[in-house]
């Protein structure tokens, strides 16, 4: 009996299923590793927007406002 029928015979109808990350939490490992990487490129594409968004008001804004100087 090769290893493959020894483990379906152990775990009969939970044989082929994905195990969950917790017992109590119905989120099995490949959905969490999805869910990981979806907020690593959401965290990545925060700091993009942060980094525009002050190389604007660093750099663009005080062309518009030079003119309020005393």
């Amino acid at each position: 009996m090769g290893e493959a029928k020894r483990r379906k015979a152990a775990l009969g109808e939970e044989y082929g299923k994905e195990s969950k990350i917790f017992p109590w939490l119905p989120i099995s490992k490949s959905q969490g590793e999805q869910f990981v990487k979806w907020t690593t490129r959401g965290a990545w594409a925060g700091i993009g927007l942060m980094a525009v968004l002050w190389l604007t008001v660093r750099l663009i804004g005080p062309a518009f406002g030079w003119w309020q100087v005393n």
